[in-house]
């Protein structure tokens, strides 16, 4: 593996534009900060973790259906779920280096020598923020030459500060205090037009989240099928926030795609218990996609910052190479969305419940994930360098991506031995082609067979096949699969290889 997290992720980025999963957007015209696009890989790899979401979500399960909404709405839809007026991050600015910061990203310290304060230290949100206010504190109790002993610093985020620290603090563009502007709301929605006019009854949003589709939708879908309580429903789509601080590569972009299901409950039902259910639901399915249990814990957000319409939120947190970040959340949000959409619209959002005869208001649990956060966690968690042997038997690096069979870009990569051969080539396209009739499966004929299977384990194929001589010549006609991680190899038949796939492919 490499040294540190830092070059972790640097190779994991190296990989993504090497072999084609991620792109940045806009490349040969410097880029666009905070939007990627996907390569022939990458957009394989994302359609394969949506497929799956799907297929468990929707498909698998009686009780959820799903729903595609518009991303440009009606403006009072944000209105009334409060995105208008409170979906805002706190802004500030550095006057000189014309930076901007996310408050609650930008960090500072107090330094105290022998309980006097003699500055302040600043440093931005990363896995050992701590650490490094902790090393400037040092140094600046070093360059003031100040004797006595330094307290540990007290890390807090910049909304904490008072007005009057704000001036002494340094900023992290420049390392001077005097630059920083207090906080203030940034509201994170993109603004469009609709039509020809550009005045504000022609202003509209796109979309911040995808779950407003289906609160909105919530009587349509009800008097259009036959669904009963609890149900869910689900969607799967882009989102557009105007982050401030867009980093981390993909884990934190302005244009990114959600999956989000609405499930609603029974006002009286217990929804402590349905919470459980869907909170252990959706750690189960991301190992099911291969991400190790070591690299998932859960974090309960404290009541008392919890939203006002929240009963109880909890994220499932992944260990990225830059530290430890939400991927998934999953929320009690009560009644609240259909009741405020109800409100504003003059349009009920009940629901007729046939046991007690009553129309009532369901209350909601909504895990929410995103794709690209989800593909950024397999790739980080897949991502290994260890040796093999060449052709010649010398050791040498391999680049390995362990992705789970379900999500792989391509699942099986076929390789006659040698191209000039016409016996063999012709055998390795037959099989192809019955494998692409079901999975995406890739050939290859050109180089060392050695060279072709380090191609294939950097892009995360978790077999490939060898037609040989034996294929041709003993009977049976049993060919080499080799499995990426392990490096084994065994002969198997094209039934055996079938029945393996549909196995571990689902």
């Amino acid at each position: 593996m490499p040294e540190s997290n830092n070059h972790l992720m640097d190779a994991i980025v190296a990989l993504c534009k090497r072999r084609g999963f991620i792109y940045q957007s806009s490349e040969i015209y410097g880029g666009l900060n905070g939007f990627f696009d996907y390569g022939p890989l990458g957009t394989e790899l994302k359609k394969n973790i949506r497929d799956c979401w799907w297929n468990d979500l929707v498909r698998r399960r009686d009780d959820i259906v799903g729903l595609e909404s518009s991303i440009i709405m009606h403006p009072r839809v944000w209105e009334a779920s409060g995105h208008v007026a409170g979906f805002t991050d706190p802004l500030v600015d550095c006057k000189v280096s014309k930076q901007r910061y996310r408050a609650d990203q930008l960090f500072w310290a107090a330094v105290v020598v022998d309980g006097k304060t003699v500055g302040y230290v600043s440093a931005l949100e990363n896995e050992r923020t701590a650490e490094e206010l902790q090393e400037k504190a040092e140094q600046l109790k070093r360059k003031k030459a100040i004797q006595g002993k330094l307290e540990p610093v007290q890390p807090r985020d910049f909304t904490e500060a008072k007005p009057e620290e704000i001036p002494l603090i340094p900023s992290p563009a420049t390392g001077e205090p005097g630059s920083l502007t207090p906080p203030r709301a940034f509201n994170m929605m993109f603004e469009t037009y609709v039509g020809p006019m550009r005045d504000s009854s022609a202003v509209a949003y796109l979309r911040p989240e995808t779950a407003q589709g289906m609160f909105v939708d919530f009587k349509t879908v009800v008097d259009t099928t036959r669904v009963k309580l609890p149900f869910g429903i689900a969607q799967i789509g882009k989102s557009f926030r105007n982050e401030i601080t867009p980093r981390n590569f993909i884990f934190r972009s302005r244009e990114f795609e959600q999956m989000e299901m609405e499930y609603f409950i029974h006002a009286d039902a217990d929804w402590l218990a349905c919470h459980e259910e869907w909170l252990k639901w959706c750690q189960e399915w991301l190992k099911s996609i291969g991400l190790p249990d070591s690299h998932l814990s859960l974090f309960e957000h404290p009541k008392e910052k919890l939203a006002f319409y929240s009963r109880r939120t909890v994220d499932i947190m992944f260990k990225y190479p830059f530290g430890v970040q939400e991927l998934w959340g999953i929320a009690a949000r009560s009644d609240y969305d259909l009741k405020q959409h109800a409100q504003f619209s003059g349009k009920p959002m009940e629901f007729f419940d046939e046991a007690t005869k009553k129309k009532i208001v369901p209350h909601v649990i909504e895990p929410a994930v995103g794709v690209d956060r989800i593909m950024l966690a397999a790739l980080c968690a897949g991502y290994t360098e260890d040796e093999a042997p060449d052709e010649k038997g010398k050791m040498e690096k391999r680049i390995v991506l362990r992705l789970s069979p379900r999500i792989a870009p391509y699942k099986v990569a076929v390789l006659p031995l040698i191209k000039n051969k016409p016996e063999l080539v012709d055998f390795a396209q037959k099989l192809y082609r019955k494998l692409k009739r079901k999975w995406n499966a890739f050939y290859d004929e050109s180089a060392a067979i050695g060279r072709r299977y380090r191609r294939q384990d950097e892009i995360g194929t978790p077999w490939c096949v060898t037609v040989d001589f034996d294929t041709l010549e003993k009977e049976g006609q049993t060919f080499t699969l080799r499995e990426r991680d392990s490096m084994k190899q065994t002969r198997i038949t094209e039934a055996d290889l079938f029945a393996l796939l549909e196995e571990q492919v689902y």
